[in-house]
């Protein structure tokens, strides 16, 4: 994965990551600040913005540059495009309506197992009321 000079010099060398990820895989976020053609896009033209502020997307990877600073992959929506970028250009996006599809699909499977378990333990014992004594 190569990152371009304008993606990783966004922000001083010397900003320390925390030392755990700040953000998640698939994560919804938010760049506050724009990424440009440093010239090696061959499709922008040279100091094009490529992704301007308050773009949005999803965290696809996470991975490090020089095993010290980390770099967060982004799917950019909008633009269609992949940039990586760094914890302290990224802030994370809450869903507008506040709905989460995780949860609800977890309370699905717990009601799901459950229901289940019943329907095991009625079989079994109606497996063992036929049976001859």
């Amino acid at each position: 994965m190569e990152f371009t000079h304008a993606q990783v010099n966004q922000v001083s060398a010397s900003t320390k990551d925390e030392i755990l990820p700040v953000f998640r895989l698939g994560q919804r976020v938010r760049i506050t600040k724009p990424i440009r053609n440093d010239g090696s896009n061959p499709f922008h033209e040279p100091n094009a913005t490529l992704v301007p502020p308050g773009a949005e997307g999803y965290v696809v990877r996470i991975g490090d540059w020089l095993q010290v600073i980390r770099i967060y992959e982004i799917h950019f929506i909008e633009e269609g495009d992949t940039y990586g970028c760094r914890e302290a250009e990224l802030e994370s996006v809450e869903d507008i309506d506040g709905y989460d599809e995780v949860e609800e699909e977890l309370q699905w499977l717990r009601e799901h197992r459950a229901k289940k378990a019943v329907e095991k333990a009625l079989k079994e014992q109606s497996q063992k009321e036929g049976e001859p004594s």
